[in-house]
């Protein structure tokens, strides 16, 4: 029943379109607003506001947040652990995990055995911080989804995981 839903709003959608992203005459040019990838930004752009509104904390970003989060889930990770786990570049995550140590939120120390490698844990700030913030990002994920009823939400969910696993096949993940 709930698959029946989707297809009926896809149907609807495609009906109501101006202008098919895929359509090939000579009469339709490149529309960039309805391409897959200004979509995508402009939802995560909608994200990042939602989130600087819902979050108490102004001095914590969504980036911040994430590793927090990512840090929390595998304490004593490295910095490549983290960016594997976040998808954030070394050199953007080197600058969060130094904001969130002069916040005394993470502590960062050399690994026992390589002394190259630097291993993060989050202090029982960092832990209380996630904690309370928890509920807030689980209204900011809502807020993100809007009017999407629990079928789209959930073929939402499926179609971006999907295309996450296309990319990772070809070797393209995170380009």
């Amino acid at each position: 029943m709930a698959a029946r839903l989707v297809f009926a709003d896809f149907d609807k959608l495609s009906r109501t379109m101006n202008h098919a992203p895929h359509a090939t005459s000579g009469q339709d040019h490149y529309q960039f607003t309805d391409q897959i990838g200004h979509l995508l930004r402009r939802v995560y752009q909608r994200h990042t506001a939602l989130f600087q509104q819902y979050i108490p904390d102004s001095q914590l970003t969504a980036a911040q947040f994430v590793v927090l989060c990512s840090v929390r889930d595998h304490s004593g990770s490295s910095l490549a652990d983290i960016v594997k786990a976040t998808v954030i570049d070394q050199a953007t995550i080197r600058g969060v995990v130094e904001r969130l140590k002069q916040r005394e939120l993470v502590q960062v120390e050399h690994d026992r055995i390589d002394r190259r490698k630097v291993v993060i844990n989050l202090t029982e700030a960092g832990q209380q911080l996630v904690s309370d913030m928890e509920p807030f990002a689980k209204q900011i994920t809502e807020s993100t989804y809007g009017r999407l009823n629990p079928a789209e939400r959930l073929a939402l969910d499926f179609l971006l995981k999907k295309m996450l696993e296309g990319s990772e096949a070809d070797g393209r993940a995170g380009a």
